[in-house]
């Protein structure tokens, strides 16, 4: 025991280690704060193929054409538990989506299965997000299970282009990617596409951090490298802290508790 914990009362060897102290690198939080992004991978911390299972029941997307796709609300409570806030559509304003199909619209989608939600990796996984951004208990957690699947060319985004998600923290985990060409991610300094940062190609199991307060992003069409097999392409995305505040409007209305990110 050392002089300081004797000083204060406080035995150092009876407090619990932080179990998510190690789950990101230290460099991964360097990387966000002075450029605004940063790649890495979770294959190593998670059972990827059970979580690629989970996009086999996805239900198509209601809004856009060829696009399968689940989300939840969730939460971290005092104690560090991951909890399902409950249904909330999902709203994002014009300034920050394009897509005339979904755009100052309100979209309902099936949530996330309570058997993907109730994996210890899974939640695991969303307390050591929540813990890389710096988020409090209460504050809302978007989490979705999204993708696509065909023939031909199809656009990920449907219309997007380069773009903010209108919020502070992103992040993209891509779970497959079965017989595509294309679909790289590109970050730009502006929305115009001037000012490139950075592009990369996300392997399964890669995860793509950003400040998306700070820079924009677009993914490219995707097409098949085997004209005779079908391609597939699922991410998750997962999300906090609004600066739409047509989302926050939502999400005030259906949570009245939570803690937000107010923009005004």
């Amino acid at each position: 025991m050392t002089l300081d914990t004797l000083k204060h009362g406080v035995n150092s060897s009876t407090i619990p280690a932080d179990p998510f102290a190690d789950y990101w690198s230290p460099s991964i939080t360097q990387a966000l704060h002075y450029q605004g992004w940063a790649r890495t991978e979770i294959r190593s911390r998670v059972d990827l193929e059970a979580w690629q299972a989970f996009t086999a029941d996805l239900p198509r997307d209601p809004y856009v054409n060829r696009r399968w796709k689940r989300m939840s609300w969730l939460t971290l409570d005092e104690r560090d538990d991951v909890v399902d806030m409950g249904h909330c559509p999902m709203a994002q304003g014009g300034a920050f989506n394009d897509a005339e199909s979904m755009a100052d619209r309100l979209r309902y989608y099936e949530p996330l299965t309570p058997a993907f939600m109730a994996r210890p990796d899974v939640k695991d996984f969303v307390r050591a997000w929540a813990r890389l951004w710096g988020l409090k208990p209460n504050e809302p957690i978007l989490m979705q299970i999204t993708g696509v699947r065909g023939e031909g060319m199809i656009d990920p985004l449907q219309g997007q282009g380069i773009h903010a998600d209108g919020c502070k923290a992103l992040s993209i985990l891509v779970l497959s990617r079965h017989n595509v060409a294309g679909g790289d991610n590109h970050l730009y300094a502006d929305k115009a596409g001037n000012r490139p940062v950075a592009d990369t190609i996300l392997a399964p199991g890669d995860i793509l951090h950003l400040r998306d307060d700070r820079l924009f992003h677009s993914v490219d069409g995707i097409h098949q490298e085997d004209a005779e097999a079908p391609f597939e392409r699922f991410i998750i995305i997962i999300n906090s802290r609004f600066v739409d505040e047509f989302q926050n409007s939502i999400l005030r209305r259906h949570f009245p508790e939570a803690v937000l990110n107010e923009t005004r």
